[in-house]
């Protein structure tokens, strides 16, 4: 049993977390933990077709709710007369143009719900198109402007297997029970699910009641119009094995007069993102064949209107490949695309030449320097991007034929008097291999060669993603803190290559160990870094690799295990995506595998657990839910190694969702560590 000692530091410590000593009176030029709520970003940049504005997303906080909101901004292609389209605390989001630059669509919740609005740019009137219940997806204007294409939500009403007898007259019963038989019946950020699948609708610009167009009972998504706006075409997966095989989607055509469905690709593995032809007699599409792999990348297609003559133009290209656009001479695609922790801009020709065009496209996570951002392009060739740096989140750029204009700083408020610390890019040889690894150490922005910092060991998630020279609030905020910052892409991160991902395949976590304690041992030769004072935390993927170290290893005083996996076995039993998980990352069931999913467990090593450690899950986490960290915390109790549960209240696993939960869980991260310092 806990002694009284040990009881009243624990009470003291919770109370630390959450305690802040906001000081009004002086400014420091260090990041601090309410400079959060201060911090903006531009997302989902949109071009006109001619190519002479831009409409964008800026991204703010707002304190007294603890929410995040956006609105809409217009600005000229020069960076001139940059002015709102719409104000408010709400969420105006989601803008694309009309194909003759009038108009505009846009979703926004400013009546309490989320629906579609269109706006007449040349006079800034609006009207609100739909009136629906359920969530809206995408939205597709047609080629000749008169109508829109868009996913929803549709209920289905079943009977019920529990048929409960009719209550007494004013009886206060609870309600009936639910019952569930589908495979995925919840999902991280959604909860259980309502019963029910995305369909497709129609709606003409002037409203009306949205007409449906799709209605069998699996999930519809991303419709896009052919040319002549007799079809639209759009992904799903309609096999009847759905739930058990969630990577065999197809394109589909269905007929705007008699609703006939046809299926254009029938291959095994996905098949998304279509895009029409300029001339409107080729799709394009992204996906791959299926290899079972827990990394698989993805290459564009191109087939005709009927799904016949498809072609890989882009077999050659070892990444993988996002968010493709038809030039308007009908030549090649636009396209983006991770590589070594940097997002690019490229053109690929329909031969398969690559040109690359430009870097630094990202900003979009403001908690952790993963890879993010998006683009559009105009009829000319002209684009407009998120430009994200390690100085500052998503931004927005513009160019065109090797010209390119910062156009915002949606942050120079607050960065012309703060001082962030400094992210030196590094290469080192992994211990197990000599594979080459790439990483980023950031210090303190009060950096002294001369003095000796603590370092944190901090691990990306995933674990097929990437960490790369992004902005990182978080671990900017570890840095004012005092602390030196190692992040890396280990084997299995994304940006590296097939090969590379896949390292991890059936293998994880493994030798990825190898690469992050390699990196921790090549930065610790450095005369500021505290080799006394290591610590180690990661949230999800990085949640399981920073508990399978401290199972390993005893050199980091204290460890913050986030949002992790710690039992694989019960993991795919009771994950939001289980039809995925046991049969990409593992080789079959877990009954039938117990070797190999306990042996990847780090559960399993709870018993050599030394290290300090706290849990930190979101409660409301379907993704990795809590029981997983609850046995962790359980275990290491039963171990008798000093641990806390920090369980964040109604957060999914997306936990910083929140402002405040983003402060909490830096502080969190920060009082654990300073309490273990030597």
């Amino acid at each position: 049993m806990e002694n009284k000692s040990s009881h009243k530091k624990t009470v003291l410590f919770i109370s630390m977390i959450f305690f802040f000593n906001v000081s009004y009176s002086q400014i420091s030029n260090k990041l601090e933990l309410l400079d959060v709520f201060n911090l903006e970003y531009v997302s989902d940049p949109q071009i006109s077709p001619d190519g002479s504005k831009i409409i964008y997303v800026r991204n703010f906080k707002d304190i007294m709710n603890d929410k995040n909101y956006s609105n809409l901004w217009i600005v000229n292609f020069d960076g001139n007369n940059n002015l709102p389209l719409t104000t408010g605390n709400q969420n105006d989001y989601y803008p694309r143009w009309s194909n003759d630059g009038k108009k505009l669509i846009y979703k926004s919740n400013k009546d309490g719900s989320t629906q579609i609005y269109l706006k007449y740019i040349e006079y800034n009137d609006e009207s609100k198109l739909t009136n629906l219940s359920n969530n809206i997806g995408s939205v597709e204007w047609s080629l000749n402007d008169k109508y829109i294409a868009f996913d929803s939500f549709v209920p289905k009403k079943k009977d019920e297997l529990i048929d409960m007898p009719e209550k007494p007259k004013g009886a206060k019963w609870n309600n009936p029970p639910i019952v569930i038989d589908d495979l995925q019946y919840r999902a991280d950020g959604r909860g259980y699910l309502k019963q029910g699948k995305q369909q497709l609708f129609t709606l003409p610009i002037e409203g009306g009641t949205p007409r449906q167009v799709t209605f069998m009972n699996k999930n519809h998504r991303n419709p896009v119009w052919l040319n002549d706006n007799s079809h639209l075409v759009f992904s799903a997966n309609l096999h009847d094995n759905s739930d058990l095989d969630p990577n065999n989607s197809e394109l589909y055509s269905v007929n705007l007069s008699n609703g006939k469905i046809d299926t254009l690709t029938t291959r095994i593995g996905p098949d998304s993102n279509p895009r029409i032809s300029p001339n409107g007699k080729k799709i394009a599409y992204l996906g791959f064949d299926d290899e079972y792999l827990g990394y698989q990348q993805n290459d564009i297609y191109v087939m005709n209107l009927d799904g016949s003559s498809i072609n890989n133009i882009s077999s050659k290209f070892d990444r993988n490949i996002q968010n493709i656009n038809w030039s308007k001479d009908g030549g090649g695609f636009y396209f983006q695309y991770d590589d070594k922790g940097n997002t690019k801009l490229a053109f690929i020709s329909i031969s398969g030449k690559i040109n690359d065009i430009l870097n630094d496209i990202g900003g979009l996570s403001l908690g952790k320097p993963y890879s993010g951002g998006t683009y559009s392009v105009s009829n000319n060739g002209s684009y407009a991007y998120t430009y994200g740096t390690t100085k500052h989140p998503g931004d927005l750029a513009v160019g065109s034929n090797g010209f390119s204009l910062r156009v915002t700083e949606v942050n120079k408020d607050l960065f012309d008097y703060k001082n962030l610390g400094n992210v030196e890019e590094i290469w080192y040889k992994s211990s197990y291999d000599g594979r080459e690894i790439q990483g980023w150490l950031v210090t303190p922005p009060d950096f002294d060669n001369k003095k000796k910092y603590p370092l944190i060991l901090e691990i990306h998630g995933g674990p097929f993603a990437n960490y790369g020279s992004r902005f990182s609030a978080e671990i900017q905020l570890y840095a004012a803190a005092g602390y030196a910052v190692l992040y890396i892409n280990p084997r299995g991160s994304t940006s590296y290559g097939k090969e590379f991902g896949n390292l991890i395949h059936h293998n994880y976590p493994s030798n990825d160990y190898d690469d992050l304690i390699s990196g921790v041992d090549y930065v610790k030769e450095r005369d500021y870094i505290d080799e006394n004072n290591l610590f180690v935390t990661g949230g999800s993927g990085g949640g399981v690799l920073s508990s399978w170290i401290i199972g390993k290893t005893h050199k980091f005083n204290a460890a913050v295990v986030a949002k992790p996996v710690i039992n694989w076995y019960s993991f795919v039993l009771y994950a939001d995506n289980t039809g995925f998980f046991y049969k990409y990352w593992f080789p079959g069931l877990p009954w039938d595998n117990l070797e190999e999913y306990m042996e990847r467990s780090p559960i399993t090593y709870a018993g050599n657990v030394k290290t300090p450690t706290m849990l930190l899950t979101g409660e409301e986490d379907y993704r990795t839910p809590i029981a997983e960290s609850e046995q962790f915390y359980t275990a290491l109790k039963l171990g008798g190694v000093e641990t806390v549960l920090v369980r964040i209240p109604e957060a999914s696993h997306g936990i910083a969702s929140r402002p405040s939960n983003l402060i909490a869980k830096v502080k969190a991260v920060i009082t654990w560590f300073d309490r273990y310092k030597k």
